[in-house]
């Protein structure tokens, strides 16, 4: 079945970065395009950021455009989300998500951001 393991997540200052990664596992990965999300604390789930199957395309969410970076390995099974200059704001839990098996997510990861 398909499953998706976050891992990367932690406390960092501001100003600071981390990497999150999502390892894919139970469908044909190299195929299926895939999102990052996240969500705070009394909010709704928020789309962060995508790319295609092929990785060649990406796409952000205009408050981490320029600071967050998105990428897969496709040979890996994996996606990773370079964190720059993290802010308050993006704490929260981070989730990544495919379409695949009808649409799913992981058990998400925790990037907290605090001086």
């Amino acid at each position: 079945q398909v499953q998706l393991v976050e891992t990367g997540g932690g406390l960092v200052q501001p100003g600071g970065s981390l990497r999150l990664s999502c390892e894919a596992s139970g469908f044909s990965f190299s195929t299926y395009a895939m999102s990052w999300a996240r969500q705070a604390p009394g909010k709704g789930l928020e789309w962060v950021a995508g790319i295609y199957a092929d990785g060649r395309d990406t796409f952000y969410t205009a408050s981490v455009k320029g600071r967050f970076i998105v990428s897969r390995d496709n040979a890996k099974n994996i996606m990773y989300l370079q964190m720059n200059n993290l802010k308050p704001e993006d704490s929260a839990m981070y989730y990544c998500t495919t379409e695949a098996g009808g649409g799913r997510r992981g058990q998400g990861t925790q990037v907290t951001v605090s001086s």
